[in-house]
C-alpha cells in the first residue's frame, strides 16, 4: 500500500448577491488554505458555472476552481472542451473538470431536455469524456460514437495544463464509480443519486458500510492504476460544535439516522475542530479519501481543520 496523498480541502460555493460578494467567498477560501472553489450546475438558485469560475480565477493566484459536475445533457461536448480549455487557459491552468450524467429531475422537468434512463445519460458522459480529452490534446481530433461525432476538429485554445484538465468523475452507484475509476483523475464517493433528489435512497446510501461497497467497486474497475486516482469525498453536513453528540442527534434525526450512523458516515463532520481532523485521519486510512470537500456554509467554521491537516 502506497503512502496516503496528503490532505487538500475544497468548498462547494454557488450563490453570491453580487460580484463583490463573490469575489469575497473566493478569496477567503484562498486565503484559508482552501485548495479549490468547487461549482454545481443546476437551473435553480445558482450562479451559472462558467463565467462564476472566470471570475473566481481572475480574483486570486493559487485557488484551484472546478465543478461538482457539469451536467452532460446541458452542454455538447464540443462546447464544454472549448469552456473548460478557455477557463483552463484564463486560469492558468487552475482548473478542474468535474463531468456527470446529469441527476436532478427538476433541471429536466423545468426545460424539456430529455429525461433519458440512467445508462443512456452515463453511455453520453462516457462519450464527452473522449471528446473532451481528444479536443484538448495537441493535434486535430475525429470520433464517432453511438451520440456524438467530431470530425477533424482541432479543440482550440488547448489547455494550459497538459494533457487536459483533471476530469472528476462522482457516484453512488456501481456502473459510474467503476466508470469514474477507469476514466477520471480524480473519483467522488457519493451517496447515491438515483432518485433524481436527495431523499431516503441517498440518505441511506451515506453510511460507512455503503462507502466501504463503494471503494471495493473502484478498487475493482481501477485495478493497477487505483494508486493513480485521487479520491474525493463531498460532506454535506458540515457543523464544527463541542456539543457533538447532541448536535448529531439533532441533525441525524432530521435526515432520518440516528446519531451513531450520522457520525460514522464520511458524509456528515460533526464534532470540535480536533475531532473532525481525527475523524478525517481514520478516514483517509479506511477509504483513501484526501481530497474532502465542504459546503460553503462551513467555510469559517472548517478552517482550523484545513490549518491543520491540508498538505499532511
Amino acid at each position: 500500500m502506497s503512502h496516503p496523498r496528503p490532505f487538500r480541502f475544497g468548498v462547494m460555493a454557488a450563490k453570491a448577491r453580487s460580484s463583490v460578494e463573490w469575489a469575497e467567498t473566493a478569496r477567503k477560501a484562498e486565503s484559508l488554505g482552501y485548495s479549490a472553489l468547487l461549482m454545481p450546475d443546476h437551473f435553480g438558485d445558482q450562479l451559472s458555472p462558467v463565467p462564476a469560475l472566470a471570475t473566481a480565477a481572475a480574483v486570486t493566484a493559487s485557488l484551484r476552481i472546478g465543478t461538482l459536475v457539469f451536467a452532460n445533457d446541458f452542454r455538447h461536448p464540443a462546447v464544454l472542451a472549448k469552456e473548460t480549455a478557455t477557463l483552463d487557459l484564463l486560469s492558468d491552468g487552475r482548473l478542474e473538470v468535474g463531468v456527470g450524467a446529469g441527476w436532478m429531475t427538476e433541471d429536466y422537468t423545468w426545460t424539456g431536455i430529455a429525461h433519458d434512463r440512467a445508462g443512456l445519460r452515463i453511455d453520453r458522459m462516457i462519450e464527452s469524456i473522449a471528446v473532451l480529452r481528444g479536443l484538448w490534446g495537441d493535434d486535430a481530433f475525429s470520433f464517432e460514437g453511438e451520440h456524438y461525432t467530431i470530425t477533424g476538429m482541432n479543440g482550440l485554445p488547448k489547455p494550459v495544463q497538459a494533457g487536459g484538465p483533471p476530469i472528476i468523475v462522482g457516484g453512488g452507484a456501481e456502473r459510474v464509480l467503476s466508470t469514474a475509476a477507469r476514466l477520471a483523475d480524480i473519483v467522488g464517493v457519493n451517496p447515491n443519486v438515483g432518485e433524481g433528489k436527495v431523499g431516503p435512497e441517498a440518505i441511506a446510501s451515506m453510511s460507512a458500510d455503503a462507502t466501504d461497497e463503494k471503494l471495493g467497486w473502484v478498487r475493482d474497475a481501477a485495478g493497477d492504476r487505483f494508486d493513480d486516482i485521487e479520491i474525493s469525498i463531498l460532506k454535506f453536513v458540515t457543523i464544527v460544535t463541542d456539543d457533538r453528540d447532541v448536535v448529531a442527534g439533532k441533525v441525524g434525526g432530521a435526515m432520518g439516522m440516528d446519531a451513531e450512523t450520522l457520525l460514522a458516515s464520511p458524509h456528515t463532520m460533526v464534532g470540535s475542530a480536533e475531532q473532525i481532523a481525527d475523524e478525517l485521519v481514520e478516514q483517509r486510512e479506511r477509504w483513501q479519501g484526501s481530497y474532502v470537500t465542504v459546503q460553503s456554509d462551513a467555510l469559517e467554521a472548517f478552517a482550523p481543520v484545513v490549518a491543520v491537516l491540508a498538505g499532511t
